[in-house]
């Protein structure tokens, strides 16, 4: 196995995790059997460019970063690039209700002040 074959290995079932999905779902939703996935995942099978695109596409993530040997970006970046696209899309008072709802989300999750209970 090549070093450009691991990392896309690797990458592959990093988006994968990312994604929320099980190898047995990323399967069903390619149309594949789970053990293909695995065999992908481990480097064992090579993809085809039209598999690349819809793991890509499946992942949310971009094919460049995919396919690179350079750096381990984080895939949530380009999720967030997605978004930020989306976002620009939306009327303003649109954008407004999605900023509310994200800082409401942080707050949320931000822990509690020490002595205090939620």
């Amino acid at each position: 196995m090549t070093d450009a074959m691991t990392r896309l290995a690797a990458r592959l079932r990093r988006a994968r995790e990312e994604a929320g999905l099980s190898q047995g779902q990323a399967a069903k939703l390619m149309d594949m059997h789970r053990p293909t996935i695995s065999e992908i995942e481990a480097g064992r099978r090579r993809v085809q460019a039209e598999e690349l695109t819809r793991f890509a596409k499946l992942y949310h993530v971009a094919l460049p970063w995919l396919m690179s040997d350079e750096g381990s970006e984080d895939p949530r970046e380009e999720k967030a690039r997605v978004a930020a696209r989306e976002l620009m899309k939306l009327k303003p008072e649109d954008l407004d209700r999605v900023m509310n709802l994200l800082a409401s989300i942080r707050r949320d999750e931000a822990p509690a002040p020490k002595g205090r209970k939620r």
